[in-house]
């Protein structure tokens, strides 16, 4: 078995100060960057996922995603690069995307699978792998301890000084990392959630099963555009002017709602001039393939 994965010898995570009329110190940490497809947080979530896999003798990744899952691609990816086999199961019906061609091009497996069959994902384990004990089970999105754990390292290449951390969030599995990072360093940091769903309260209890204490935390559900990879017109407008303008690409489903929401607080006054912002980009900009029509 090959258990070395070079993806997770180096980082290439720059600290980018954006130009902005208002805010004089925002900053942005370029996660983005690390990797093309295996980028962003989802290169922090899988990196003690393989770590936990090799140690327990397993080869075969088994995880979780819908059809446009950056989830499913980095995982394809990770499993190739470090000589593993991979298996996704795929929410919905069988369709052949952008996204699912990369997968498949890495090698990994799809088993699609309907909706209601797909919401209990340990049964859906069990009844294909459960005989097999090469394989190990990554649940949607790599949330585990594992993932909190690196997301958590984020925190010790940020500057000490940030008043304010921005993510945006689908599980909260990052922003649980996020906070644990903060807690362990003691910092002041006030971590700023941005929820990518609609009626997203419950990501405070899905960040508490991981860091009980919550109080630098700060959740803002009011930038979900209609729900998760949903869009209204002024997220469109407001993705093409911020590429165009900055020169980074953010993607509607994740990052466009965290920077429209940054846009949207400082135009309320809501920081103070002296305070300085760092927002994470957590990549996934293959999330845009699948709303090319609406971007265009």
């Amino acid at each position: 078995m090959i258990y070395i994965c070079l993806m997770f010898t180096a980082l290439n995570s720059p600290l980018q100060q954006l130009n902005h009329p208002v805010l004089t110190d925002l900053w942005i940490k370029r996660d983005d960057l690390i990797d093309p497809y295996i980028s962003g947080n989802k290169w922090r979530k899988l990196k003690y996922i393989l770590q936990d896999a090799a140690e327990k003798g397993k080869n075969h990744l088994v995880t979780f995603g819908g059809a446009y899952s950056n989830h499913l691609v980095a995982t394809a990816a990770a499993a190739a690069r470090s000589g593993l086999q991979a298996t996704a199961f795929v929410r919905g019906e069988k369709v052949l995307n952008e996204m699912l061609l990369l997968c498949q091009l890495y090698g990994m497996n799809l088993i699609f699978t309907d909706r209601e069959s797909y919401r209990d994902k340990q049964r859906c384990f069990e009844q294909h792998f459960a005989g097999d004990i090469s394989a190990y089970f990554i649940n949607e999105g790599g949330a585990s301890a594992e993932a909190v754990k690196g997301c958590a390292e984020i925190i010790a290449e940020l500057p000490q000084d940030l008043d304010h951390l921005f993510c945006a969030a689908g599980t909260g599995t990052t922003a649980a990392g996020l906070l644990q990072g903060i807690r362990d360093a003691g910092l002041k940091t006030k971590l700023h959630v941005i929820p990518v769903l609609k009626g997203a309260d419950f990501i405070r209890d899905d960040i508490q099963k991981y860091v009980p204490e919550t109080a630098s935390l700060i959740l803002h559900t009011g930038y979900h555009f209609g729900g998760y990879a949903k869009t209204q017109p002024a997220l469109l407008r407001f993705i093409r002017d911020f590429s165009a303008g900055h020169g980074i690409l953010i993607d509607p489903v994740y990052t466009a709602k965290m920077f429209f929401a940054i846009e949207d607080l400082a135009a309320q006054h809501y920081f103070q001039s002296h305070e300085k912002i760092a927002a994470l980009h957590t990549g996934g900009l293959l999330g845009i393939m699948g709303m090319k029509e609406k971007l265009l």
